[in-house]
């Protein structure tokens, strides 16, 4: 799909149609729309060995946090952090190709144009010996550390148990709070 003549909105409105998502998927999971981050800066390396970026005020109190686990013994590991709206797709596409339904795709991706990786604000963790993006990782140490500490550096849990968006919890999801607000 080409995105160089097409607004963020109208790529949005395509790959709803191309993937068939549901046109009132906003309203019913009480998500709005996430724009795009510009500035972006790397942190290193995921899990799987490709480049991440995050907003520049994200990366900075991402690596003080990571730093600050470290020192109390505790491994943060990133498995993704800003996801363009064509990438987020992408996975869509893939799940769909698995053979997996749209609806149950939505329950734990979200639609391209309302994940918050958009943003540059948002990560995905895990921790070694942890399989990653399951709710397993909620009962890691690295997790109660997340839950002790991630607050004194700007960082949330996006999606918890019972959460008003009809997404799974997703303990391994924290964003960074400027985003939230």
């Amino acid at each position: 799909m080409s995105t160089r003549s097409h607004s963020p909105s109208q790529r949005i409105d395509e790959w709803f149609a191309k993937l068939g998502l549901p046109a009132d998927y906003a309203s019913r999971h009480q998500l709005k729309p996430v724009a795009e981050a510009h500035a972006l800066v790397d942190i290193g390396l995921d899990i799987h060995g490709r480049a991440q970026r995050l907003s520049p005020e994200t990366a900075q109190a991402w690596a003080s946090m990571e730093a600050a686990a470290r020192a109390d013994g505790i491994v943060l590991q990133v498995v993704s952090a800003y996801r363009s709206i064509d990438y987020q797709a992408g996975l869509i596409e893939r799940k769909l190709a698995q053979g997996l339904s749209i609806d149950d795709i939505l329950k734990v991706s979200a639609a391209p144009g309302y994940s918050e990786h958009h943003s540059g604000h948002a990560l995905d963790l895990t921790t070694p010996n942890t399989p990653q993006l399951e709710q397993g990782f909620a009962q890691t140490p690295a997790y109660a550390w997340l839950q002790a500490h991630a607050g004194e550096f700007e960082f949330a849990e996006s999606y918890g148990p019972d959460n008003p968006h009809g997404l799974i919890w997703e303990p391994w999801h924290w964003a960074y709070r400027s985003f939230l607000i």
